[in-house]
């Protein structure tokens, strides 16, 4: 079956699942809110199988401990330190008896370097992840292991067991045979369904035990294949037309260097594809950017195979070269870039090459003789040093070009929707004539709402864009409509945006380094956020053309003056404050405070961190490890035109400084953010509603000096900000955008015949709206799903109240009118005549 008729088939059937009821007739209504007007004599752009897509990245425990189902954590007793700074040999294990993890020339293999030794009698527990290991009555869990003991006949006995010692299992019994390295393997069957199981490897023996590779699998994976099935299905069920993988921070951060003894085994590196296939007790492990451990048992094999098995394009992620995140450090080494260039030339051969060829075996030994596809290929992910990141990305493109021309080879712009390094890399793109532009952002669900039309100006013969990552920074379902306006706006330049896909995916509940993500889960359950359900909706939606259409009339909101509290703020710095000032543009001062009565009288914190204290006449922030250590002046500026001053000095930490202003609350404000991300570049930052939810307004590199006094100037007019620091102008901006609370997009489903109408409306209040088709006919009677609730409400583990209902509409024709809910998005699925 095509991907065409493969997706439009699980349309049809995702759209049959759902709950049917009769909805209302269409109303008539003489003074609608809004009219969408569908010009039906004009062609749209086709919209590609790609457009709506998955990112996964080993954050938040993605892989271990989630889609990949090993039950066992630190299953090879790999874990360190460099890992993270509580970890150990034995994280995850409780052990009697005389135990201890080596690392010596007794391992199993060189790049699985520590084992566990176990000297006479003794015993290993592992407790798995979140509450523990999940079992489900009558069901197999397969058991392995890799042993040695110098003691022939050594005993081995394997128990499933809960907390409080009930068995959950009919224990294995296992005979060593010797002082070499064997797999030892065994079934287990659960007597009883539990999420709080614990795995013990027990030996009655005198010797000297060596263990390594302790795995327990559930055999019911999805298809076969060793992944998590309830998650796994989740991700299928949105339809997905690629899959991004394996990042992401952790593609190109850390060391560029070989697992292997010439770079001394370097624990924090780039991921590199060729660690992570084979025999998994052959695979390297790595320091995960995200504080904790890779075992690499979900590998590039893993990743394709799994594309496939959901019916979606593989794109890879290779290293560049040039770390981004934070770390911003370019590895001159041309040897080192010829290998990773030959690598990533290997990595197609592994993918595409027949059975026959080098890695085309490695594949077809790993169980895929036939090649899985590959058609895209992504260089680097969100460089931060443009001049570095591009020449390197032309060594890439050019030899993967000379070999592969049908390969389709992605760049990127850089972490930011706007700024310096986006600008050039763009520039750089398009005179280089690159096929397609990786953007990715995060930003708050007013940005969103206000930049719907954001690529109706790209330039229709440039790169494509890839919107690799992108989601409203919050988990509510308010967030949600508005990633769902700004999808209508991506749909209609599907001309230019050929693939978009939210992140993060995945989200283990007890182990998060980053909010919002769509997939939550724990140990034995998994659900949807209201985010997951909007993208299901456009997914299994998408259709094959744009029909062009308009909207007019409307309740846009408004932009508003910067007025409110002013305040102080650092993030891992300590710094001190003083002479204050806030006037009018006529000199009246509206608050000053000099510190120099000892006192902070006046000041409070919004957010209760850091040691704030008045020294020597001067505020100051003490504690240079404390994040987002914001005080506030009580007084509110009201007035629309206003002045501040004051004089900052860095004493110590990573960053500089932050000066707030426009403070409504603790999760609505402004801030001057000098020296930020590791003292590399500067920004004006809009938190609104949530301080996690906060948008760039503006963006340039920086750098702050320790014990040098700034003198810095914010002069607000109305809408208008100009920042001056020691006189000089270092940027300004306007925050005047309107915020769009409605939109829409029509687009055509050409394998039923149908129109699909999208409209979606944010706003609190609900929207009578006409549509008219124009000379386009439809039948009476369409199918309509709408995705509707409290704009602040969540999915949860204990409640999912966001869903989906679909019901059967009449009264439909060219031209009808209806009332779209409050807080909504409309999917209306009418078949043409």
């Amino acid at each position: 079956m095509s991907r065409f008729r493969a997706r439009t088939a699980g349309i049809v059937a995702a759209v049959a699942a759902l709950p049917l009821a009769v909805a209302p007739p269409a109303v008539a209504a003489a003074d609608p809110d809004y009219t969408i007007t569908v010009d039906s004599g004009a062609t749209g752009a086709a919209i590609s199988d790609e457009m709506y897509g998955v990112f996964f990245e080993d954050i938040n425990y993605a892989a271990d401990g989630g889609l990949y189902a090993e039950l066992v954590r630190n299953r090879s007793f790999e874990f360190r330190s460099a890992d993270n700074q509580s970890y150990t040999g034995l994280t995850g294990w409780a052990a009697t008896g005389t135990v201890t993890t080596v690392d010596d020339d007794a391992r199993l293999n060189e790049r699985n370097r520590t084992y566990l030794r176990l000297t006479g009698p003794g015993s290993i527990t592992n407790a798995g992840y979140n509450s523990g290991i999940a079992v489900e009555k009558g069901k197999r869990y397969d058991f392995s292991v890799w042993a040695r003991s110098d003691t022939a006949g050594t005993p081995l006995t394997v128990t499933l067991a809960t907390t409080g010692g009930a068995a959950l299992a009919t224990p294995i019994k296992i005979n060593l045979k010797g002082d070499t390295w064997a797999r030892y393997a065994g079934s287990l069957r659960a007597t009883a369904t539990s999420d709080i199981g614990r795995l013990s490897v027990n030996t009655t023996g005198a010797g000297t035990t060596r263990l390594d590779m302790v795995s327990l699998f559930p055999r019911d994976t999805y298809k076969g294949h060793g992944l998590r099935r309830d998650l796994a299905e989740k991700v299928a069920a949105l339809r997905p037309g690629f899959v991004r993988f394996p990042g992401g921070c952790l593609v190109n951060t850390g060391s560029h260097y070989a697992y292997d003894a010439t770079a001394n085994f370097p624990r924090a590196r780039s991921y590199q594809w060729k660690d992570t296939v084979g025999p998994v007790e052959t695979r390297a492990t790595n320091a995960n950017f995200w504080g904790y451990n890779q075992s690499y048992g979900l590998g590039y094999f893993e990743y394709f195979q799994f594309s496939e098995d959901i019916g979606a394009a593989p794109l890879p992620v290779v290293p560049a070269l040039v770390t981004g995140c934070g770390q911003n450090r370019a590895t001159d080494d041309p040897a080192l870039l010829r290998r990773h260039i030959q690598d990533t030339l290997d990595l197609i051969e592994f993918a595409n090459g027949p059975a026959t060829s080098t890695l085309g075996r490695v594949r077809a030994q790993m169980g895929h003789p036939k090649p899985f596809g590959l058609t895209m290929v992504a260089v680097g992910n969100e460089e931060n040093l443009p001049e570095e990141y591009f020449a390197n990305f032309l060594q890439f493109r050019d030899a993967i070009k000379a070999k592969h021309p049908g390969i389709t080879v992605i760049s990127n712009s850089g972490p930011d929707d706007m700024g310096v390094t986006f600008d050039t890399l763009w520039a750089k793109n398009r005179a280089a004539g690159t096929e397609m532009v990786d953007e990715h952002y995060y930003n708050s669900p007013n940005w969103f709402l206000q930049n719907n039309d954001r690529y109706d100006s790209y330039d229709r013969n440039g790169p494509n864009v890839f919107l690799g990552e992108y989601a409203s920074q919050d988990a509510k379902f308010f967030n949600s409509l508005s990633e769902a306006a700004y999808m209508t706006g991506l749909e209609r330049n599907a001309d230019v945006v050929r693939m978009a896909s939210y992140a993060p995916l995945l989200a283990n509940i007890d182990n998060v380094q980053w909010r919002p993500d769509l997939i939550w889960f724990d140990n034995d359950e998994s659900w949807g956020s209201t985010s997951y359900q909007m993208q299901k909706l456009f997914m299994n939606n998408v259709g094959d053309r744009v029909v062009p259409s308009s909207v007019s009339g409307g309740r846009v909101v408004q932009p508003q003056p910067v007025t409110g509290r002013v305040g102080l703020s650092t993030w891992r710095t300590a710094a001190r404050y003083d002479d204050l000032k806030v006037t009018a543009p006529d000199g009246t001062v509206l608050l000053e405070d000099k510190f120099d009565d000892g006192n902070a009288d006046g000041w409070s914190p919004i957010e209760n961190r850091g040691t704030w204290t008045v020294t020597d006449g001067a505020y100051t922030q003490t504690d240079a490890a404390a994040e987002n250590t914001m005080v506030a002046a009580a007084a509110n500026i009201t007035a629309t035109d206003y002045d501040i001053s004051v004089k900052a000095t860095k004493t110590a930490g990573d960053e500089g400084f932050l000066i707030p202003f426009g403070i409504k609350d603790s999760g609505t404000w402004y801030w001057w953010n000098l020296g930020g991300w590791n003292n590399t570049q500067g920004a004006i930052e809009k938190a609104t509603g949530s301080a996690a939810a906060k948008e760039q307004l503006l963006t340039r590199s920086d750098t702050v000096n320790t014990g040098q006094t700034y003198d810095l100037r914010i002069e607000v007019r109305g809408t208008k900000v100009t920042l001056i620091r020691d006189g000089q102008v270092w940027g300004s901006f306007d925050d005047n955008k309107v915020t769009e609370p409605f939109a829409q997009v029509v687009t055509r489903d050409l394998r039923t015949g149908e129109l699909i109408v999208k409209v979606v409306n944010a706003s609190t209040a609900p929207a009578l709206t006409k549509v008219d088709l124009g000379r386009l006919k439809v039948a009476s009677t369409g199918r309509m799903t709408v995705l509707a609730g409290d704009p602040g409400e969540q999915n949860t583990r204990s409640a999912e109240p966001i869903q989906p209902v679909t019901t059967t509409v009449r009264g439909l024709g060219s031209s009808f009118t209806r009332e779209f809910p409050a807080s909504s998005v409309t999917f209306l699925r009418l078949k043409t005549r």
